[in-house]
């Protein structure tokens, strides 16, 4: 039998098409293959699924969720199951990250409401709780789309400057610092 972790894998994620040219475009060298690396290495991720990982963790950091639009039409997918993600280590300069697939989907399993006694008991199936996983994936995902959609907005080349996206993470740290200072005081 596969694990959940399998099932899920052979997955691939959906987004919303609006933010195509407004992120993808933009940070990534999504949908130009592997022959446009002359073109691409301005660009401040690779495969599109790169920003897909940078979006979820935005999400997952703030827990914030923003569900997927009705349209189907509106929708799109990289084209790749989670499985392949990050394994191009024969590209210069690239180190495989498949630790990060499995850190999404431990994430993944802590945030969504699953009943694991009802999956044991066969009550439902692996199918359904990885449709529950990959439905959070995507909304945090989402979410962190909309937050960088609306930081450009604001200000076109905030995520420009080169270490942009590491103080980002890094903030959710001292936000957690201070959390526990609080807590230390009461």
């Amino acid at each position: 039998m596969e694990s959940l972790y399998d099932i899920w894998s052979k997955r691939n994620p959906q987004w919303e098409k609006r933010y195509q040219e407004s992120i993808m475009d933009v940070f990534t060298d999504y949908g130009r293959g592997t022959t446009s690396y002359q073109h691409a290495r301005a660009k401040t991720f690779g495969a599109g699924y790169e920003a897909f990982i940078i979006a979820f963790f935005i999400g997952l950091y703030f827990d914030q969720t923003k569900p997927l639009i009705e349209d189907k039409a509106q929708l799109k997918t990289y084209g790749q199951p989670i499985q392949y993600w990050g394994n191009q280590e024969n590209r210069i300069g690239r180190t495989s990250y498949g630790e990060i697939r499995k850190f999404i989907f431990a994430a993944l399993v802590a945030k969504t409401d699953i009943d694991l006694i009802a999956l044991d008991k066969g009550e439902i199936t692996p199918r359904k709780v990885v449709d529950q996983l990959i439905d959070k994936m995507e909304q945090y995902a989402n979410f962190g789309f909309s937050y960088i959609y609306e930081k450009m907005e604001e200000d076109p080349n905030h995520f420009f400057r080169e270490t942009a996206f590491l103080h980002l993470f890094l903030s959710f740290l001292d936000e957690k610092k201070e959390e526990n200072i609080q807590l230390e005081e009461l």
